[in-house]
């Protein structure tokens, strides 16, 4: 892209060649009619997106990097770990061990989502020291995993923060907001050291602490790692007629294992084509053939793999993944929240070098990976889909009745049975090309339009790549990160004025490499 004239390009661009050259062979067709709809966009995407822990939401960079995600992808909730943490400084008991309950930092935290408009998924976790039956903690923030010592008093806990969320953001806001019990109660050792009966025991003291305060409010779990204890959950309350107004759990897209803070193990992507969506709709078919059939799904953690110490996340690898898998899901899923927006997330303590293979969207510096811009072109689609047999893309039309087409090529390149992802994502990955694909639209009004094209690829919108062009520096320096931020801000690839004629129709042809990602904008002047 870099080596052609604006002039040169847009000129190649407006003669309906390709964006690369013209020699390969078509291999897909998107062909779509402006005026056959689908439906409603479902937006499933951006519903929510994960961060690390309570305590890091104070942080100005975060913030900052928040209000921003908000702004270019328009996620509407937010879910994050130790809410209860002893950072946060929720809880104490006095010396007679009466509780005293303190939201300083709660509030500071919450007030600024809301400001910001983006409410909160309530993870109610992890155990306050003093309220905590043992001593076992997760991550370099020591996060309590104990069952409470006293579940009247853990319920009373949670009772007394509903009614101070209510007190202070009322009754209508709160009855939008979903409040999750713990997080991943199935890794034991890990994120609890109790049995499924007793994170049973725990959820039902939870969630009906939660209704004490109104039965409007929102309830559910049980939050596991890797679509476990679905039936289970559902079977137990039912059974003991316990508030569930929601399933929670989770999926990443590697082969094995869970909770590698430091990328030791080698984790390998899985090529399986049903990775990720085949848990999430096997989760939906549990809940439509449980006693309780009509219950929300909400996938509150999702990635490409569960490690903040893996490479594929700041791969342009990534963009067109998160599109496959998203696309896949369809309509299973409530929400399907990717972890996390951010790689200010310390549960393996402060990172010493800018990328790390953390989860983030963005990396610590705020700026934008690849898997980023994929977030950023969904929110850019209209509010109607247009009918498409393209399986890898999505097609719109707004309001304003402007069209969008975001199309990708997810190809799996890790090679079989020999290198892991910590091998093979760190490096320089020239994408091949793949063919040349065809964008027929039809049924559009005579006239001119504007036309933007934006793109995600190798060496587009591929700040890692970038970054090992810099030889890797372990620390960036201010005009390193502004170079980095420059070259990888998502601005169009071209632009220009096209013309359709009284027969309505606007063919272009695009050359498509591994992992491509395009987004297309038209709009009727």
């Amino acid at each position: 892209m870099k080596h052609f004239s604006a002039i040169a390009f847009i000129l190649l661009f407006l003669n309906n060649c390709s964006l690369f050259g013209q020699n390969s062979a078509v291999i897909r067709t998107i062909k779509v009619d402006y005026n056959k709809t689908e439906g409603a966009t479902n937006t499933m995407f951006k519903e929510c997106i994960g961060a690390g822990r309570a305590n890091e939401g104070l942080r100005a960079d975060w913030q900052q990097q928040l209000a921003m995600v908000k702004k270019e992808c328009d996620f509407k909730y937010i879910r994050m770990h130790g809410l209860l943490t002893d950072d946060m400084g929720v809880y104490r008991e006095d010396s007679k061990g009466n509780p005293e309950y303190n939201y300083q930092y709660i509030d500071a935290l919450y007030d600024f989502l809301l400001s910001i408009k983006i409410k909160p998924f309530v993870e109610l976790g992890f155990m306050p020291s003093a309220l905590a039956s043992g001593s076992q903690t997760i991550f370099w923030w020591k996060g309590n995993v104990t069952p409470p010592k006293d579940y009247k008093k853990w319920e009373e806990l949670i009772r007394n923060l509903t009614q101070h969320f209510t007190d202070r953001y009322g009754v209508e806001e709160v009855k939008t907001w979903y409040f999750e019990v713990w997080n991943e109660p199935n890794l034991s050792p890990g994120f609890w050291s109790g049995t499924q009966e007793e994170y049973f025991k725990l959820y039902e003291y939870t969630a009906r602490a939660v209704k004490s305060v109104n039965p409007a409010y929102k309830v559910g779990g049980p939050a596991t790692a890797g679509a476990a204890w679905v039936p289970e959950t559902i079977e137990f309350c039912a059974k003991n007629k316990v508030p569930l107004d929601f399933i929670s759990t989770h999926t990443y897209g590697v082969k094995q294992g869970f909770l590698d803070e430091f990328g030791t193990s080698g984790t390998v992507l899985n090529k399986e084509e049903s990775s990720i969506s085949g848990e999430v709709i096997t989760s939906r078919q549990q809940i439509a053939s449980s006693a309780m059939p009509k219950l929300e799904l909400h996938y509150t953690e999702w990635s490409s793999s569960y490690t903040p110490a893996d490479p594929i996340h700041d791969s342009y690898h990534s963009a067109a993944y998160i599109l496959q898998k998203l696309k896949q899901v369809g309509n299973a899923a409530n929400s399907m929240s990717y972890w996390v927006f951010t790689d200010i997330f310390e549960e393996a303590g402060p990172r010493f070098t800018p990328f790390h293979g953390g989860f983030g969207l963005l990396n610590t510096q705020g700026i934008k990976k690849p898997a980023y811009f994929s977030y950023a072109f969904l929110n850019q689609l209209g509010t109607t889909t247009l009918q498409n047999t393209d399986t890898s893309s999505w097609t719109t039309k707004n309001e304003a009745g402007d069209v969008q087409v975001l199309f990708w090529d997810y190809t799996y390149t890790l090679p079989e049975n020999s290198i892991n992802n910590q091998q093979y994502y760190i490096k320089d990955l020239p994408a091949k090309l793949k063919g040349k694909v065809k964008v027929e639209l039809t049924g559009l009004k005579e006239g001119k339009y504007d036309l933007k094209v934006y793109k995600v690829g190798y060496k587009q919108n591929d700040v890692f790549t970038d970054y090992l062009a810099m030889n890797q520096p372990k620390q960036l320096t201010t005009q390193q990160v502004d170079v980095l931020k420059k070259n990888n801000n998502g601005a169009p690839i071209a632009t220009a004025t096209v013309s359709v004629d009284a027969k309505g129709i606007l063919t272009r042809d695009f050359e498509l490499r591994e992992n491509d990602v395009f987004l297309l904008k038209l709009v009727k002047r």
